[in-house]
């Protein structure tokens, strides 16, 4: 593949937000690695939707120690297209990892142990060459180590130079806010939440998150932003091969009722009437929620990567349409995911 030089006009497409009331700034859409980047799938594909992102603006990329498959591939890959495209672009990067689910055998391999955490950013680092990340999370609350341990790993992996920022994930708003009232007590960089928020699965909303993350000045990045690929309009004919439905692989195939794509096909018509896609349109409400820094997009292609990237370009939505968008989620069904 032939030598990468960035775009120079990459800073003018992408909207940015900061976090929360710290000095991190973040683009509003961020790519993460879960998927599509491990060592079954294609290199050359990976680099490509890393080098389409990064042109586009895109400068945060999202990794954790168990992404593949298989677990750690992810950061592995990354760490080769780091090396060859973009360690010349280090300090322009916002690059982020996260350890709590199980990644290595024995007590330590996952949760959220001082010794669990420690070692799993090192092995982290190690995997991608860098020296340090910007963002190291705690992935999940672990029940049987007391957060105050977990906060305090997070903040000797700040103050030994491996991280620049901490956040946590996946934990509830009571959990949220003593953890970062411990890191704030500290005096560490717990800057950002991250969790799962979409049009169809509004619990974090709900649960006065945002509203407690804003209180506090802590910024707040969503993943799974499209409902798995149920917002991407890829369901709106039926389950496409090699879809993650129809590999049963995380959204289940049994989950995609008659009653779910009827209320997709009518949200993605109030898309259309907006001049969007409808995983254009699910974004930009997310980016319209009071809280939220940032929309954490997975992606199979350089394609989707230029179409997602569009999303903040139009965020505004009238009452009208915020009113009939809930009218039709919250009618008959509940979703999940």
């Amino acid at each position: 593949m032939n030598t990468y030089e960035a775009n120079t006009n990459r800073y003018e497409v992408m909207q940015t937000a900061r976090c929360g009331r710290s000095g991190l700034v973040l683009p509003e859409i961020s790519l993460g690695l879960w998927h599509n980047f491990g060592s079954v799938d294609s290199f050359d594909n990976a680099r490509n939707m890393l080098r389409t992102a990064f042109d586009l603006g895109i400068f945060h990329f999202d990794l954790a120690n168990n992404y593949g498959p298989e677990p750690g591939s992810a950061e592995e890959n990354f760490g080769k297209i780091f090396a060859a495209d973009f360690k010349k672009y280090r300090d322009e990067l916002i690059i982020s990892s996260k350890a709590g689910f199980l990644m290595w055998k024995g007590p330590f391999g996952e949760w959220g142990s001082r010794k669990s955490l420690i070692a799993s950013c090192d092995q982290s680092l190690k995997r991608m060459g860098l020296d340090y990340v910007d963002i190291f999370y705690h992935h999940r609350p672990d029940p049987d180590t007391p957060v105050e341990e977990s906060m305090l790993a997070l903040d000797h992996i700040v103050r030994s130079g491996r991280a620049l920022y901490v956040g946590i994930s996946n934990y509830n708003t009571e959990d949220a806010l003593k953890a970062f009232t411990i890191l704030r007590e500290l005096k560490t960089p717990g800057v950002i939440y991250q969790g799962r928020f979409n049009m169809l699965n509004r619990d974090l909303e709900k649960a006065g998150m945002f509203d407690m993350l804003q209180q506090i000045g802590i910024g707040a990045i969503c993943f799974s932003p499209l409902a798995q690929g149920l917002l991407s309009g890829k369901y709106l004919n039926g389950i496409p091969a090699n879809s993650r439905a129809e590999r049963n692989h995380f959204l289940k195939k049994e989950a995609i009722t008659p009653d779910l794509l009827e209320k997709i096909s009518k949200l993605n018509a109030i898309a259309k009437r907006r001049s969007q896609t409808l995983s254009q349109m699910a974004l930009a409400w997310i980016l319209s929620r009071n809280g939220v820094t940032s929309a954490l997009c997975g992606a199979s292609s350089p394609e989707q990567i230029i179409e997602t990237a569009q999303a903040p370009m139009r965020k505004t939505f009238s009452q009208d349409e915020y009113d009939e968008i809930d009218s039709i989620i919250f009618s008959r069904i509940k979703y999940s995911n």
